[in-house]
């Protein structure tokens, strides 16, 4: 298969290769043909909030991205106020309510900032939803075509978790800055002296949170509508402190540029961090995103810089001889990790380095995670506790516990 196959657009635009992809993101080889809903990758994150313009000048100088396009009030959209940010392969949209009637303004009441559609880029829009409602799915759009001078863009919905929809993206015909609507724009921001030209270069997955019992309704769901095989599941103590528990399983499309893990809460002694965001997102929704990066050290310093807040992680983790046993040799040594608090798992196909914001909105609901991939398909399995228990440490400050 050639390069131009394997990689889709935006991966070319941010003159991203194959083997880089298969180390950012786990790339793997795979045979679309025989799949009735196929899905080449990512096509964008977009995020309801309550401030678009301020949160795209924070995802600008806080993660790196850069502005492309926009759409509001001057482009005729009475509505809504919508910026596009890019970095790498990624692609964020943030969008706020400007007309106090807009269902955006009663969607951010309800839920707050955070993700409320994880647009994917599918070749068929028509194919992938008859298949999908053969399965029983919610079509909340038709398939239908936008069109202006750069071309035709065809787009679909369906439901998933909560009030999370899935966007069925197909650009091939279009080659304007982002939908019809939208016009290209850049920012006057401008980076510190010094700092890496970009901090991520795309999305590595996805994290769900649903309530107790739905865990394995979305699995099922995810195979058997959009076709996406089991990649790792996670109970019992490999996800539990002593205080509360979780339970997960992930699901990724054929070649696993999209992944996602789903959470729902366990019985433990206190509340777990999926009760906590359930309530104050008031139901299931997006967790968290990862964010691939090929220098977690230069990403991570930089975004301090800017005042981006981490979970810490005790000295305690660095000094276990049984980490130091397990992880080996990495590219970074343990002494410049353990400055930075990034936490390190390895498993049988390699290691990865990551590390979690703390949450980046009012509310304790979404947050990001950096993710550096040295051959590991894995999630940080083995950081989990040492993730948990930082995180129930912020819980108890906020007197969630």
């Amino acid at each position: 298969m050639s390069l131009e196959q394997v990689l889709n657009d935006e991966e070319r635009l941010a003159q991203l290769d194959v083997d880089q992809l298969r180390q950012l993101v786990g790339l793997v080889e795979y045979d679309a043909s025989g799949d009735p809903f196929p899905v080449t990758g990512w096509d964008a994150l977009v995020w309801v909030v309550g401030n678009a313009t301020q949160t795209a000048h924070f995802l600008q100088s806080a993660l790196g991205m850069e502005l492309v396009a926009y759409s509001g009030p001057e482009t005729g959209n009475r509505d809504s106020v919508s910026h596009v940010l890019r970095s790498g392969a990624a692609r964020f949209v943030v969008t706020g309510a400007c007309d106090p009637a807009s269902p955006l303004a009663d969607h951010h009441r309800e839920h707050g900032d955070g993700v409320a559609d994880i647009a994917l880029s599918v070749p068929d829009v028509d194919r992938c939803v008859a298949h999908a409602r053969a399965m029983g799915a919610t079509v909340l759009e038709e398939p239908h075509d936008l069109t202006d001078e750069h071309g035709t863009v065809r787009l679909a919905a369906i439901a998933t978790y909560g009030d999370t929809r899935h966007t069925l993206v197909d650009r091939s015909r279009y080659t304007g800055p982002h939908l019809p609507g939208y016009v290209a724009r850049t920012s006057s921001h401008q980076p510190r002296p010094g700092r890496p030209q970009r901090l991520f270069q795309a999305i590595d997955h996805v994290v769900g949170n649903v309530e107790l019992g739905a865990m394995d309704r979305w699995v099922d769901f995810y195979n058997r509508v959009m076709g996406f095989t089991n990649m790792a599941e996670f109970v019992g103590e490999d996800i539990a402190t002593d205080y509360s528990a979780l339970m997960s399983k992930v699901v990724a499309n054929g070649n696993h540029r999209v992944k996602f893990p789903l959470n729902e809460p366990a019985v433990g002694k206190k509340r777990s961090q999926i009760d906590e965001f359930l309530d104050f997102h008031q139901g299931p929704g997006v967790q968290h995103v990862a964010l691939a990066t090929s220098d977690v050290i230069g990403t991570v310093d930089a975004m301090r810089a800017e005042g981006i807040e981490f979970l810490a992680t005790p000295d305690s983790y660095y000094s276990d001889p049984e980490l130091r046993a397990r992880i080996g040799t990495v590219r970074v040594p343990i002494e410049e990790l353990q400055r930075r608090g990034i936490l390190v798992d390895r498993d049988e196909d390699g290691y990865l380095l990551q590390i979690f914001t703390k949450p980046i909105g009012d509310r304790p609901t979404v947050f990001f995670e950096l993710i550096e991939r040295h051959g590991s398909l894995g999630f940080g399995k083995g950081n989990f506790k040492a993730l948990f228990e930082a995180i129930e440490r912020e819980q108890e400050r906020r007197g969630n516990s």
